[in-house]
């Protein structure tokens, strides 16, 4: 992994924890939440507060989120916003700490300035020993103050005020007005200066988890589906269970329910830019695979490796040739259908509250295109990172580094991006008397059956 560590692809953008203070602030939350605490002096931290060193040191890589349900979080600053979330086991626990911390950064820096702030996400299940189990996930509220209680104490002196300015004998009640002072010393003037932090509880619908071997968990409105590895081998109160061998199924249900669309057909993209770069990464996956050099930074070059290994080019990239043919060449429409290898290719998710989830899914089931599967899911791009051969893995950190890192922002728009349609719709033809209006029969056959003819049931 030293080439995605070396460029700042893995491990990337961590905090580093190196002060005596900010040291001891972390092992007071460490142990306010674990009862441990750690010897090292120095570490990196992610959005969560994890620190691999300490995982390493601990032997336990999940110190911070037991069961992997329930995650817990140490934050020294409000930076770790911008940090990754490593070890992740829910894809949407980095979303919610981000919009944690965003939401009261204020609060946050204040409190930050003098203690460790420590919290958990929680929800009503504790331990996901079994897949059905998942099911009960409903929704997360996050807990947090800091390792002296400030916020809980200053939910406590707040109360204190209004019993203070509202009981009519309160001003000659020593005891009263003797906790006042003493809660104020740990908490400052908090009529001017609150610290109460935003309760935030985030409905949990569709997700993906780690957990029994990786699971996609969608809550569609009367169908509900469960895709994984081993889905099939668990009874699940769901519609639909699939695995992620069931090509056919899955693309029957992301059709029914609107949350894919065919690349060439998306607004505000360069489809035939996006079919090459995918073409490029199969070119480049084939080379590997048979010991030709794969070239770096070259077009010329990597048309000389296409020609090289054109003989074994697999399926997927000859149905991306016809994608591309009909997009930019006026070529015939290619019948490309859920068991072909380039039909989760050439789809991205369509414009719906579970777009990151639906290109996660359509990443792993179609992992050729290394640059959509680190973007949407590095837990699969590290896992299959590690089997390439030296010199793919080379191409590839080079390639993310001078073509994706440089513009993360930027690319992720280019390719997940939604645009709506700048001209104004298109007119229907006036009716002329006499004669049948004229239909453009390859857009109603579309309409009909969907981007690649009828998926078959």
């Amino acid at each position: 992994m030293h080439h995605l560590i070396k460029r700042g692809l893995m491990f990337g953008n961590l905090v580093h924890v190196s002060t005596p203070a900010l040291v001891e602030r972390y092992n007071r939350a460490l142990e306010h939440l674990t009862g441990k605490r750690t010897g090292l002096t120095d570490f990196h931290i992610d959005l969560s507060g994890y620190a691999p060193e300490i995982g390493e040191e601990l032997g336990d890589r999940a110190y911070l989120n037991h069961h992997g349900v329930n995650r817990q979080f140490i934050l020294l600053t409000p930076e770790q916003k911008t940090a990754p979330l490593l070890e992740a086991k829910f894809s949407t626990s980095r979303d919610i700490l981000r919009r944690f911390i965003e939401e009261n950064e204020a609060q946050l820096f204040a409190l930050t300035a003098r203690d460790a702030v420590a919290g958990e996400l929680v929800n009503s299940v504790f331990h996901a020993d079994t897949p059905a189990r998942l099911l009960d996930l409903r929704k997360i509220t996050v807990e947090a103050d800091t390792t002296q209680g400030t916020v809980k104490d200053a939910d406590t002196l707040a109360g204190m005020v209004d019993r203070f300015m509202g009981e009519e004998d309160a001003w000659f009640d020593d005891v009263l007005i003797a906790e006042m002072i003493t809660v104020a010393k740990r908490t400052g003037d908090v009529t001017r200066n609150p610290v109460r932090l935003r309760e935030m509880t985030f409905e949990q619908r569709s997700f993906w988890t780690a957990l029994f071997g990786g699971l996609y968990v969608f809550r569609q409105e009367g169908a509900d589906a469960v895709i994984g590895a081993e889905a099939e081998a668990y009874d699940l109160p769901v519609q639909h269970q699939m695995t992620l061998e069931d090509r056919n199924a899955i693309a029957g249900y992301l059709a029914e329910h609107d949350l894919v669309e065919p690349i060439v057909k998306a607004r505000g993209i360069d489809a035939g830019a996006i079919l090459r770069q995918k073409m490029d990464f199969i070119v480049i996956a084939t080379a590997a695979s048979r010991g030709v050099e794969v070239a770096h930074g070259d077009r010329r070059a990597l048309r000389r490796v296409t020609r090289q290994v054109a003989a074994d080019l697999p399926e997927a990239w000859h149905g991306l040739r016809q994608l591309l043919a009909y997009a930019e060449e006026g070529g015939p429409w290619p019948h490309i259908t859920s068991a072909h290898p380039a039909y989760f290719h050439s789809l991205r998710a369509s414009d719906t509250p579970d777009a990151a989830l639906v290109n996660q899914l359509l990443a792993e089931l179609a992992p050729e295109d290394v640059r959509q599967l680190y973007i949407c899911h590095k837990p699969a791009f590290y896992a299959a990172y590690a089997a390439w051969p030296e010199d793919k893995q080379a191409y590839v950190a080079e390639f993310l580094a001078t073509e994706y890192q440089v513009d993360k922002a930027g690319v992720r728009g280019q390719l997940f991006g939604f645009e709506a349609a700048m001209a104004e719709p298109e007119a229907a033809p006036r009716p002329v008397p006499g004669r049948k209006p004229v239909r453009r029969q390859k857009d109603d056959l579309i309409a009909r059956v969907g981007p690649w003819g009828a998926v078959r049931r």
